[in-house]
Order: structure tokens, then C-alpha cells, then sequence
């Protein structure tokens, strides 16, 4: 940033938002740039005069992630006076560690980079990914979202098929029963696959085309030692009893 730039559009009026607003920037920039260049806030003098600073510019600072001390250095008060009106005005700048935060996503996002290490409240310091919709998220706490919808789902969708193995009636635990495909021909996808996330409408129509088992009844189907009840394997036209599942 060159100090002359700057210098310029505070003579015209223009505040740190409007002013980082026309180049790209992060209000805080622009006020760590101005402090080094020794520049004030055209705003600086009236905030002076008044003692204080209005509601509405200090919450734009705030909003914007400026630390106490950028504050001070946009409206020309002491740490002090704006600690004072932050009390007054019930506002709360972010935190050392959160504005750390913003810049290094910032950063990231600017230069295309797809995943960066940084602390998890969570998990520490570790990896986040840039998701579809334009921020970054702790990989670790997305993989846990994920297994707890994918737990919710199966849980509604066993429930929907009965509750209970079709053979031998077992119902303790969700994660032991299985969804048998009663026709392999018919097969779409893997109701308990890994690494891919469907609609419950997606793996509800699959889940209609499935027997409920429980792990060890669904063994002994595929290898041969046990056979669908009746009713179940006639569904489909077909009696054999080691169809994959």
C-alpha cells in the first residue's frame, strides 16, 4: 500500500471500510498501513472533540475484526476510551486468536489453497478444507458431522424396514443389522458405503429393494447356510439364497 494512495482518499473523506473496500482489503490493512505512514481518520478530530465515538461507526469497526488498538488508530482515541464505549454500547471486539483465524482463511482463500493447518477449538491444530460453498472447516469435525448423519439416517431407515433381523428377529444394537440386497441385478449403491454422502430419498429407495439382517444372519445368507423367509425372497422372483448383499 503507498502511503500517497491513502493519503488521498482520507483527504476526500473516505473512511478505513470505504477505503479497503476499493482496494480488496481487510479494514485492519488499512490501519495497520496508515498507522505505519503516521495517518489519522478524517474522523479522527470529531470523535476527539465529542469524547466518544457513535454506536453505529464503532460497530462497523468491530463487525469488520479490528482489534482495540486498530480501533483507536482508525477514530483517534486511546485503548482506553474505546474499551470504555465498547462497555457502554455492550460490544465485544474478536479475540487475538479469532482475528488470527479470519486472516490466515483470508489468506488461504485468496491464494487458492485448498486445505491450511490451524487450531480447532476441538482438535488443535490440524487440517481444515475449503468446502463447496467458500469456507474452510476442521476436516476432523466434518468427518464427525458426517458419521453422525450417516447414524441418524440408518437409524430412520431401520426403524422404516421393521427394526429387527428377518430371520431371527434380533434387535439390540442398529449397527449390527444389515440391508441385504434381495436382487443384486437391482443393486444402485451401498446403503453403509464410505466416503459418499446421499439423500435419505436416495438410500430410502434403495433400502426398498433390502431385507433387514443382522451381521451374522447376513453372513450365513451370502454364503449359503441360511435362506430368506418365503415371503421375502419371493419378492423378487427369485428363491437363491447366496445373492450378494
Amino acid at each position: 500500500m503507498d502511503k500517497s494512495s491513502i493519503q488521498l482518499l482520507l483527504a476526500q473523506g473516505e473512511s478505513i471500510e470505504r477505503i479497503a473496500g476499493r482496494f480488496g482489503k481487510d479494514p485492519s490493512s488499512i490501519s495497520y498501513w496508515m498507522k505505519k505512514y503516521g495517518l489519522a481518520s478524517p474522523y479522527a478530530e470529531k470523535h476527539a472533540a465529542k469524547g466518544g465515538i457513535e454506536r453505529e461507526r464503532l460497530e462497523a469497526l468491530v463487525d469488520a475484526g479490528l482489534s482495540i488498538a486498530e480501533i483507536g488508530a482508525a477514530v483517534g482515541l486511546s485503548k482506553a476510551t474505546v474499551r470504555h464505549w465498547l462497555r457502554r454500547y455492550e460490544l465485544r471486539t474478536r479475540g487475538s486468536a479469532e482475528r488470527k483465524a479470519i486472516a490466515a482463511k483470508r489468506a488461504a482463500r485468496d491464494a487458492g489453497a485448498l486445505t491450511l493447518t490451524m487450531p480447532c477449538p476441538r482438535h488443535g491444530d490440524t487440517t481444515f478444507i475449503l468446502e463447496g460453498r467458500g469456507y474452510y472447516r476442521c476436516k476432523e469435525c466434518r468427518a464427525e458431522c458426517v458419521v453422525r448423519r450417516r447414524q441418524k439416517v440408518k437409524a430412520i431407515l431401520v426403524a422404516e424396514a421393521g427394526g429387527r433381523c428377518a430371520i431371527c428377529g434380533y434387535d439390540r444394537h442398529v449397527r449390527a443389522l444389515q440391508f441385504h440386497h434381495r436382487d443384486p441385478s437391482l443393486k444402485r449403491l451401498d446403503i453403509s458405503g464410505r466416503g459418499v454422502t446421499y439423500s435419505i430419498e436416495t438410500l430410502r429407495a434403495e433400502a426398498e429393494k433390502c431385507v433387514l439382517l443382522c451381521a451374522n444372519c447376513h453372513v450365513e445368507v451370502e454364503t449359503g447356510m441360511a435362506r430368506l423367509p418365503l415371503e421375502l425372497a419371493s419378492l423378487t422372483g427369485s428363491r437363491e439364497s447366496g445373492d450378494p448383499g
